[in-house]
């Protein structure tokens, strides 16, 4: 077996759409999932999602991304056990103001003002592991191992209204489809 690099071995294929842009302005659902699915946000009872501290702090987090970033919309959300879905747009013009009058400079180029969805994505893991970390050391929630988050995420480029109101409706259905959910690390492979 050999010990040198082999791209077409050693390499993590991108589920990401070749040639898009994801700071473009669009619809998004993503699923972002915990290391190992590990239940650590709340349970489900009577086919609704019971948050805990935990649950509470992604909640809160996810809340927290148009003050970070003013070009991205939070939608529709639910975390799960051992997951999270949400829908966003990114790319939009800032609450209240024209695309006009987002600073630009003398290229007409944005200044870091229009972030992609992995920027976005990555901002939100990153606080929520941070916060989470701090919630083990200080209010005794449960630990995991390694990361928090698994390494990537899953999205879908939302392309028209219908799909949009078919992830909405997804959403909102999710916690009552626990029992069926591939997520759910009881539900048998």
């Amino acid at each position: 077996m050999s010990s040198e690099y082999d791209p077409n071995i050693n390499h993590r294929r991108s589920i990401r759409l070749p040639g898009y842009d994801y700071s473009q302005e669009g619809w998004y659902f993503v699923t972002i999932c915990t290391q190992n699915r590990l239940c650590l946000f709340g349970e489900i009872i009577q086919d609704r999602m019971q948050l805990n501290e935990a649950g509470l702090m992604i909640e809160a987090w996810w809340r927290k991304l148009v003050g970070k970033f003013p070009n991205v919309q939070p939608d529709e959300y639910v975390v799960m056990p051992n997951h999270f879905h949400g829908i966003m747009n990114v790319g939009a013009a800032p609450c209240g103001r024209p695309d006009n009058e987002i600073s630009k400079n003398v290229f007409g180029q944005s200044h870091g003002i229009a972030p992609t969805l992995g920027g976005v994505l990555n901002w939100f893991k990153t606080m929520t592991t941070n916060q989470y970390i701090r919630g083990v050391r200080q209010n005794g929630w449960l630990p995991f191992p390694g990361k928090l988050w698994q390494r990537n995420y899953y999205e879908h480029i939302v392309r028209n209204e219908n799909e949009l109101n078919h992830f909405r409706q997804y959403v909102a259905d999710n916690p009552a489809n626990w029992q069926t959910d591939e997520e759910n690390p009881d539900t048998s492979p």
